[in-house]
């Protein structure tokens, strides 16, 4: 099922519930009820409720939204590290030159059109990979330069081959989600106390009630959305791509 189909099922169900809540709540309401007895102290708590769960929630937000971007940056790392790797040798005799440039070509062919979707499906990444980037690596330390010139690109070749396993281990790191149980508690339990709040101001069915209490409980399902996709950069509706590695290799 598509990942935007289940968050407008989300939150439509959410807006559902409420304004169902509201009506079968003013329908018990008596005659006598009156509205301005809510006392002060209600409305004081209410809003404290919002604030807090607002702080809760931005904090929530921005460490996701953080990963998020650290995974993209860990991508473009990769991909610019072996990119260097295959410009860097063209010093090499043709023989080696080749070898490494047909090994990396594999390993990132390999990455993006197998490894992702396993990355995407499983929440891993695959020994397959990291053994073509093996052979990158043995095929650059293994080489002797043969003279001073060869010498002052071996070692920056050596450095970007490290930086684009470093890069890899780092994806590897940031495949699983991030955020604890206990906070996705926290977070839905937040949620629903901010939305149940609301009824104890004893709202009514007037037109402008039930808008405000079915976009802001929309509004709180959405964020949360994007907590929950943010927090799988590699795997849900919003997942980061493999563009720098088409960008840089546009050939695999």
């Amino acid at each position: 099922m598509s990942q935007w189909l289940v968050l407008t099922i989300a939150m439509a169900a959410v807006c559902g519930v409420v304004l169902t809540i509201t009506v079968l709540k003013e329908r018990r309401v008596g005659k006598d009820d009156d509205p301005n007895e809510t006392p002060d102290v209600i409305e004081y708590l209410t809003m404290m409720v919002g604030v807090v769960y607002a702080i809760v929630l931005g904090l929530a937000i921005a460490g996701v939204w953080e990963t998020k971007s650290s995974a993209e940056d860990t991508v473009r790392t990769e991909a610019q590290a072996l990119h260097e790797v295959s410009e860097r040798v063209r010093a090499w005799p043709a023989p080696v030159r080749d070898r490494i440039r047909t090994d990396v070509n594999s390993y990132v062919g390999d990455v993006v059109h197998k490894e992702w979707p396993v990355m995407a499906d499983r929440g891993e990444l695959t020994q397959h990979s990291a053994d073509l980037l093996d052979r990158v690596r043995a095929d650059v330390i293994d080489y002797h330069p043969r003279d001073d010139y060869e010498r002052e690109s071996y070692q920056p070749v050596v450095d970007q081959v490290g930086v684009a396993n470093g890069a890899r281990s780092a994806r590897a790191d940031a495949v699983e989600p991030t955020l604890p149980g206990v906070v996705w508690f926290g977070l839905i339990a937040g949620g629903v106390i901010s939305i149940g709040v609301m009824f104890t101001l004893q709202i009514r069915r007037s037109g402008r009630e039930l808008l405000m209490a079915g976009v802001f409980s929309a509004l709180i399902a959405f964020l949360l959305f994007l907590v929950w996709d943010f927090d799988a950069p590699f795997s849900r509706g919003l997942a980061t791509a493999a563009d720098p590695f088409f960008a840089l290799f546009p050939h695999v």
